[in-house]
């Protein structure tokens, strides 16, 4: 059985960290999800912008735009492309958000980066692109940030389906778990038996990035103690995290909702490609295999995977081991806590970066439309 559908057997969803008119139009999407189960799509500022600076296939569609109202913003054009896509993305998969019964099938719009730090902005551009996309296996993706975090809970009493981005530390998983579950307190009694009556979210926890961040002060550090925990502390963090969302989800706190038919707030791993050529290509799928999570994965790895992965239940295995793990870091002067607060105002900065790369490509591509268009 290929890696990827026996994945399904073990609990977890595998979604592509990937979009583009291409691989919607050329078939390979569908492909994706008749060949290899794939059960849903992840897109950000920095995935849209290498889409539309990558060749011409976003040119026609802008000229219609243009042509329809010449003086609509970068922003306004980005929107329209990206939502365009994100409908056909949503088409594609809505039978496997019909088969499961809304468990899965979905595919992600972020909301501006440079809302990040804007509570009601935040609510207001969710609820603007829902309405645009108006498909019912959309999910907005809101960061938690300090700001975000009540966005998350409005939006979840919006019903608005929500995947929270830009998690590091099991203080943000623990705060995102908390935000879902006061925005589902804030929506009226429906009847159980309407299968879309209870928004789904999903708590994107990013992974690879940490052992970016932690293994060079390892390296630095230099004793053998410290060398021997390279390449898992990233995997140790995200097992403690899964163990809290265990406890949360599937304890006395979610017994009432789950009885009404709302559904766990699944953790996704995030950041799963491999960059350290050191270590395993599939290390970041292999060692986070578990029931209710799933994992969202780059083309690169997601074809390493289909090659070669290796599935079993990892999740929930040597926890202690990874807590001893965590506890080593202090040893060796280093602040985990400090570190993923960084990463995550970092990762904020590298969408907002990637956000205004992308409209200044479009403003070129307009540009160039004009100017074709005078000659």
């Amino acid at each position: 059985m290929n890696p990827l559908e026996q994945i399904l057997l073990y609990g977890q969803s595998i979604w592509l960290d990937s979009i583009s008119r291409d691989l919607i139009n050329s078939g390979e999407l569908q492909r994706l999800v008749t060949e290899d189960k794939l059960r849903g799509v992840t897109s950000n500022p920095t995935i849209f912008e290498q889409a539309i600076n990558r060749g011409n296939s976003y040119d026609d569609a802008l000229r219609a735009l243009l042509k329809a109202d010449g003086q609509q913003t970068d922003k306004a054009l980005f929107e329209a492309l990206a939502v365009a896509d994100i409908r056909k993305a949503t088409d594609v998969l809505r039978p496997v958000y019909d088969a499961t019964q809304g468990a899965d099938g979905y595919v992600s719009l972020e909301v501006s980066p440079h809302l990040a730090h804007d509570t009601d902005g935040t609510i207001a551009e969710a609820k603007r692109l829902w309405d645009a996309v108006q498909r019912p296996n959309l999910m907005i993706k809101i960061p938690a940030t300090p700001a975000g975090i009540p966005a998350i809970s409005q939006s979840i009493a919006a019903r608005i389906n929500i995947n929270v981005t830009l998690m590091f530390s099991l203080r943000h998983y623990e705060d995102v778990a908390r935000a879902y579950i006061r925005g589902l307190g804030g929506i009226e009694e429906v009847s159980p038996n309407k299968k879309d009556a209870w928004p789904v979210s999903v708590a994107s926890f990013f992974v690879s990035r940490v052992d970016g961040i932690v293994d060079p002060l390892l390296e630095k550090n230099g004793s053998p103690a410290a060398l021997a925990l390279r390449g898992k502390i990233a995997i140790a963090n995200a097992k403690l995290a899964y163990q809290r969302f265990r406890e949360i989800f599937h304890g006395e706190t979610f017994v009432d909702l789950r009885r009404k038919g709302v559904q766990v707030q699944r953790p996704l791993w995030g950041s799963t490609g491999t960059k350290n050529p050191a270590y395993s290509d599939v290390l970041y799928i292999e060692q986070l295999i578990g029931p209710d999570t799933v994992n969202t994965v780059p083309p690169k790895t997601l074809d390493a995977f289909r090659d070669h992965g290796r599935v079993h239940e990892t999740l929930t295995e040597n926890i202690e081991q990874a807590e001893a793990d965590i506890a080593q870091l202090p040893e060796f002067g280093i602040d985990l806590e400090a570190i993923t607060e960084k990463l995550q105002d970092d990762g904020v900065d590298a969408f907002a970066a990637s956000y205004d790369k992308l409209l200044a490509a479009i403003k070129t591509k307009r540009e160039e439309i004009h100017a074709n268009q005078a000659a």
